[in-house]
């Protein structure tokens, strides 16, 4: 009698518990947003420290290589003073070599001729040339430890660059920027004009165009604005931003310009279509002359040179001035700090999303992986427009963001397990008092034991007073030995939502007995609660006591049960069918499971195909049964320790339940969904137990083996966790 008495414990009861569903929601806005701002200002803050800052170089550096080859600036030509010309033809940089020269390249009918070479206080330099003006010479501030290094004498200052450059920290000394314009104080070197900047000037002006500054202080080349480098500029944080910079955008190296030596322009040997009308730039590459070279992204090029000379750093600044006036070549540009931080967070926020989606690692570990390469292409295809924006800070605040997020649904997990653990133990420790209790006749006079039939029980009409005041029943669905099931109306939540109302009537009334019910139906309320977070199981949404009656309010599932599906002999599912059904409710016992949870009876009648989103939804989380009439149907006899004839497992039926017994359960089903016969019509093989059916299906040998493990008649030889079936079935 005892197991037929516990029949009523399917659904918990007790205490008032509002509706979840928007403190839920509120609590994963909450998560999300938190960690999301948290995750950003810490990433922002060592962002602020300079931290990030060599890593967010290197990824520019390495995007600046990867940029595709361009064509050579054809308006410029670059004259090498090399080693070999100074070893082979015996020339010596004195005026008259420079002179010669000068009117070697003159012949040619050249528009600008810019002449880097340093020749301090020498009055003889281009002396008599009849376009002396279009002659740009150089000179060198001084700096610490360094002398200025004064322009030609008989130069006129506005026919003068500085050499000077700007490269970044001591770490790398890797030279990124073009230094424009900058104010001196030397005595000599006064020019405020960059060598690089001024020949692109003067060669623009040739050409009508004329440069300005605009009110705001941004320098600008006919209608081409180029904005200066703030301390705070894209991957740079406090940089030293005097004069006037820009980021240098870089042509490679091995198509810069076309270039031609000394030698092979005094002998004669260049042709003159190469000078004409052009921008000329004539300097050293001679190791040991001034002024050197710097280190440049492309330093780290094993065809490159470790240093780039500098006549080709001039080269560059003055070709990138000219080409994005004349091509609409573009600027290498940044958004403001407050677009990059919104960028920075709507990563972080990407990350807390994804994992709070996917909230296993090895999954997660894929989706972030796939994420991560989407923000590389993301960030190389806007460099390949031009566009530095924030990579390894974006990068760091999604991995960061997910790993958060991933830590603390990890505790909650396993501090909401544990609380499930001990609310079983506590179901445990109360049916072990029940079971006292209605065996122990002398305790209480048979006469109590007055089990109220069902259909006699006095059911709540529409249009009654409001359960606990916001409760409005509207339907009658059924009754059975726990009480009765009705549809109602949240009167208290928009729009008056559906909601399930189970009514649970003791099957007696004595105090003792109703003591430990109450606490039996406290843990098992404890427990559903926390399983309804899973978007396949119905979600509790309130549960509580009236009159020495239990009321449980759950969300109501729109639809049809599984067993609906399953067809007879005749019409049996195909294959596809059977695994998308094992899938959906694997993935459901997988998180059951996780929490030490054993649902005890899985069955067709208590899987529903939910009308909205067609995903299957497991109810009836009764894992202790309260107390039901004697006159019952004996097919469906459930304890703690039993579950439903043909689905429920030996081990379950002898009372020891264990994980793999809902996957013998849910095997039953498979098979009888591609064979179209009862669990309860299939009979046992003689010597192992094992149920035998194959012989009534036409199924391949794959999915075969998976239904044979997940129904051994031995749990010791059945699966032992819905993830493992989950990899199987996906290697189908």
């Amino acid at each position: 009698m005892i197991s037929r008495l516990l029949k009523k414990l399917r659904v918990p009861f007790v205490k008032v518990q509002d509706s979840r569903e928007t403190s839920k929601n509120k609590s994963w806005l909450q998560i999300i947003f938190v960690t999301s701002v948290g995750v950003t200002a810490l990433i922002w803050g060592v962002r602020e420290l300079k931290w990030l800052e060599p890593w967010e170089l290197r990824v520019y550096d390495q995007m600046l290589r990867s940029h595709p080859a361009e064509a050579p600036d054809r308006r410029i030509l670059l004259v090498k003073i090399t080693d070999e010309d100074l070893k082979r033809d015996k020339w010596t940089l004195s005026h008259r070599t420079i002179n010669q020269l000068l009117k070697k390249i003159e012949s040619y009918q050249p528009r600008i001729v810019g002449l880097y070479i340093f020749q301090p206080e020498d009055n003889n330099l281009a002396t008599n040339f009849p376009n002396q003006d279009n002659i740009i010479s150089t000179c060198l501030f001084s700096s610490l430890g360094r002398d200025e290094i004064p322009p030609p004498l008989n130069f006129p200052i506005d026919n003068v660059g500085f050499s000077d450059v700007v490269a970044d920290n001591e770490d790398d000394q890797i030279l990124r920027r073009s230094l424009l314009f900058a104010y001196s104080t030397d005595k000599k070197c006064t020019t405020s004009f960059a060598f690089g900047a001024l020949i692109a000037i003067d060669y623009l002006q040739k050409q009508g165009i004329e440069y300005q500054f605009t009110k705001k202080g941004d320098f600008q080349l006919g209608k081409t604005l180029f904005p200066r480098l703030r301390a705070n500029s894209a991957g740079y944080q406090h940089l030293d931003a005097d004069g006037y910079q820009i980021l240098l955008n870089f042509r490679h190296p091995n198509s810069l310009a076309d270039q031609v030596t000394l030698s092979q322009v005094l002998s004669g040997r260049v042709n003159p279509n190469l000078v004409k009308d052009r921008l000329v730039i004539i300097g050293t590459t001679a190791a040991n002359l001034p002024p050197g070279g710097f280190y440049t992204p492309y330093s780290a090029l094993p065809d490159q040179p470790a240093k780039m000379p500098a006549l080709f750093i001039h080269a560059q600044i003055a070709s990138q001035l000219i080409s994005t006036v004349l091509d609409g070549r573009s600027l290498i540009w940044y958004w403001p700090n407050w677009v990059e931080l919104i960028w920075v967070w709507g990563w972080s926020l990407l990350g807390t999303i994804l994992a709070w989606r996917w909230q296993n690692p090895l999954l997660l570990l894929v989706v972030e992986a796939t994420t991560l390469f989407s923000l590389v292409v993301i960030c190389v295809a806007l460099f390949l427009q031009g566009g530095w924006v924030p990579l390894i800070p974006s990068a760091l605040a999604l991995v960061i963001s997910s790993i958060c997020v991933l830590a603390y649904t990890s505790y909650q997990n396993q501090r909401q397990t544990q609380v499930i653990i001990l609310q079983v133990e506590k179901q445990q420790e109360a049916i072990a008092q029940l079971n006292v209790l209605l065996e122990d006749k002398t305790a209480v006079p048979d006469s109590s034991l007055d089990f109220p039939p069902t259909v006699d029980s006095p059911e709540i009409k529409s249009g009654d007073l409001l359960l606990s005041g916001r409760y409005k029943i509207s339907k009658s669905l059924g009754a059975g030995g726990f009480g009765r099931t009705y549809l109602a109306q949240d009167t208290q939540r928009p729009g008056n939502p559906t909601c399930v109302v189970k009514k649970l009537m003791p099957a007696r009334q004595d105090t003792r007995f109703l003591q430990i019910a109450r606490r039996l139906f406290n843990s098992e309320a404890e427990i559903l609660q926390s399983l309804g977070k899973h978007h396949q199981i119905p979600e509790l949404l309130a549960y509580f006591e009236d009159g020495q009656e239990f009321y449980l309010i759950q969300q109501y599932i729109e639809g049809h049960t599984l067993s609906e599906e399953l067809p007879p002999v005749q019409n049996v599912q195909n294959e596809l069918f059977v695994m998308e059904m094992l899938k959906q409710v694997l993935e459901v016992l997988e998180f059951v499971h996780q929490h030490r949870v054993i649902h005890r009876d899985i069955k067709p009648t208590n899987i529903i195909r939910c009308a909205q989103d067609n995903r299957l939804v497991l109810i009836d989380f009764g894992a202790v049964k309260l107390m039901q009439p004697p006159n019952i149907d004996q097919t469906e006899l459930a304890t703690v320790a039993i579950g439903t004839r043909g689905y429920a497992p030996p081990e379950q039926f002898a009372g020891n339940p264990r994980l793999c017994s809902d996957i013998y359960a849910l095997g039953m089903i498979g098979i009888q969904a591609i064979t179209g016969i009862a669990p309860q019509e299939l009979y046992p093989d003689a010597e192992t137990g094992n149920v035998i059916w194959r012989q009534t299906a036409e199924v391949s040998e794959e999915l075969a083996a998976i239904l044979d493990k997940m129904v051994c008649y031995h749990f010791s030889d059945r699966y032992q966790s819905a993830t493992a079936i989950l990899q199987d079935l996906k290697r189908m």
